[in-house]
């Protein structure tokens, strides 16, 4: 008796699916009436950048090169990327005409910026880094002139003289 209803539910599932998969494709087949309006993308260019030092022109491996797309002077977001073995790094979705502000961060070298304008596809960049320079301070007075006295030599007195008095 199991055995028998077990079939009769089998073949009425297995009538159903093929009824619905049938009417699956038939939708797929029909798509005269639903067009898809498509936005063409904008052409983009292909930046290459490549980060080396100052010093001797060696590549910086690493690094982060980090583009934020300009809309006016507000940020639409950002692109990180890392330097390869070589220093370079590449990317090819930037559209042409934008406004790009690059930065490159690197351990041990001064952070670059600099605004630039995606006027052509294909932009080459070689970007040489600096390392960091002394820290400022107005604590620091080693620079500051050392006023003498009026009349002094610049001579430490002799026994005989007296230093001149302070007013």
């Amino acid at each position: 008796m199991f055995h028998r209803s077990f079939f009769r539910l089998s073949v009425f599932v297995a009538g159903f699916c093929l009824a619905g998969s049938s009417l699956a494709v038939s939708a797929q087949q029909d798509n005269s009436r639903h067009v898809r309006k498509m936005k063409v993308p904008p052409l983009a260019a292909r930046i290459e950048i490549t980060v080396v030092r100052d010093i001797n022109g060696k590549p910086v491996e690493n690094a982060a090169v980090v583009f934020h797309p300009m809309e006016g002077e507000r940020d639409k977001g950002v692109m990180e990327l890392k330097t390869n073995g070589e220093g370079k790094a590449i990317i090819d979705v930037l559209p042409i005409g934008d406004t790009v502000r690059l930065q490159i961060i690197a351990r041990g070298f001064q952070t670059y910026g600099e605004d630039f304008k995606v006027d052509r596809p294909d932009i080459v960049l070689s970007i040489r880094l600096k390392r960091p320079g002394g820290q400022y301070s107005i604590y620091d007075n080693k620079e500051a002139p050392v006023e003498k006295p009026s009349g002094s030599t610049g001579q430490p007195p002799s026994q005989g003289e007296s230093q001149p008095k302070a007013k």
